[in-house]
């Protein structure tokens, strides 16, 4: 059984490419409690001081300014101010060092406000510099027919950043003429795995995909890996990427940055690309399981999301395979992490999933990170399953698959 669990992480890191199988930590569901305050004001513009220029210096931090309100009049899901606007580049947007934003082949920064000595970088015009500056990346690498856009995917995971990125983000991508397909809460994995995925119904393959998570940073961080169906981005690309973000953010207007957002409003689709995912996951592991349809019946599998995007794996993975995943904690979304950081590597998180895997007497524990793209396991004894033991096990799994093709190949 542990090996037909296992085979779930050992392919979903194949089809992301990467070594990363165990966790660390992120930020609440933007549909949870504590984020509503922000709901109702993500797609306000508020303008600055009562002049004609916009205020973009931070997403959230402007979204706790009510009394600007007043001066946007809603249109059917277009806001527009009423302000003149100023054809001239935006004079008062903060200076930002964009390489700093680098962190090997992922961008992080700091998106919430709060936290002493440490002033928001990852603001909305920045998200949307960085978006756009992707774009035209990719429109380069896959040289784009004009009549037919690319597509590009955005995901998320539960920081209470998440939307007001992924819509800075849109904005981004379809000021450089792409078409934007939002996707939600999701999965590292999933979002890599939508440039693979051959399904018009829900828009796939994307050319491009763009994952929001800041993996195990604390609540108030963010950021964007970025995947093509080759895989993820290398270093080079990211730093190609922001030398790009630098000079279109210097030439921002504030006409041009109301612009995307009428551009996104039009190029923008939703599709809920995890239900695709996660029936293609229950497929494989069927098919790996000699087409068995319920191949976990019978076991009992704890799964610890951590209130990261990883609650999913019960109900719509292991469940359908026949698992009981009865005991299984945090799995609601909840980017300020209530209950633990949700990182295997950390003492609390895997004492927390060990403890329930010997409360409800389950032969295994899964722990995953904020996004999704590492893990943990624990067996029936409360014996822990991480980092080098972990790859241990998954790689006895491998070799004996491949060991069972050379002796079928020899006969």
């Amino acid at each position: 059984m542990a090996a037909t669990v296992l085979n779930v992480i050992v392919a979903k890191n194949r089809q992301l490419g990467t070594n990363e199988y165990y966790s660390y930590q992120s930020g609440r569901d933007c549909c949870s409690a504590a984020a509503a305050p922000y709901n109702h004001h993500r797609n306000l513009l508020p303008f600055h001081g009562g002049k004609t220029l916009l205020a973009w210096r931070s997403g959230i931090s402007s979204m706790h300014l009510p009394k600007y309100q007043t001066a946007f009049v809603k249109r059917p899901s277009i806001y527009y101010c009423n302000a003149a606007l100023s054809t001239t580049a935006v004079p008062y947007i903060d200076k930002v060092d964009f390489m700093k934003l680098q962190n090997g082949s992922d961008i992080r920064g700091v998106a919430v406000p709060g936290v002493e000595g440490e002033p928001v970088t990852l603001t909305e015009p920045v998200t949307e510099a960085i978006a756009a500056a992707f774009s035209a990346w990719l429109s380069e690498k896959k040289k784009v027919d004009a009549s037919k856009p690319l597509k590009v995917s955005v995901g998320h995971d539960s920081r209470i950043s998440a939307q007001v990125l992924q819509d800075a983000v849109s904005r981004g991508i379809a000021s450089a003429g792409l078409d934007v397909v939002q996707y939600g809460l999701a999965s590292t994995p999933a979002m890599f795995n939508s440039t693979l995925t051959e399904d018009e119904a829900f828009l796939c393959p994307v050319d491009g995909a763009i994952m929001i998570t800041a993996s195990h940073l604390p609540y108030n961080r963010n950021g964007f890996k970025f995947f093509t169906n080759a895989g993820g981005l290398g270093k080079a690309d990211i730093k190609n990427i922001l030398e790009r973000a630098v000079d279109i953010y210097n030439s921002f207007t504030d006409e041009g940055l109301m612009k995307s957002k009428r551009e996104a409003s039009e190029s923008l689709k939703r599709v809920d690309y995890m239900t695709v995912y996660t029936s293609d996951l229950v497929k494989a592991v069927r098919k790996a399981a000699g087409n068995i349809e319920k191949p976990l019946e019978g076991f009992h599998v704890v799964v610890d999301a951590g209130n990261g995007a990883g609650g999913f794996f019960a109900e719509k993975v292991l469940q359908p395979l026949g698992a009981n995943t009865s005991g299984s904690q945090f799995l609601e979304p909840d980017g300020m992490f209530p209950n633990h950081i949700p990182n295997p590597e950390d003492k609390t998180a895997m004492k927390a999933i060990t403890q329930a895997v010997l409360e409800n007497k389950a032969d295994l524990g899964i722990i995953f990170d904020t996004d999704v793209d590492r893990s943990a396991a624990v067996d029936s004894t409360g014996r822990e399953f991480n980092r080098n033991r972990l790859i241990a096990l998954m790689s006895a799994i491998v070799l004996e698959e491949v060991r069972s093709s050379y002796f079928c190949c020899l006969k």
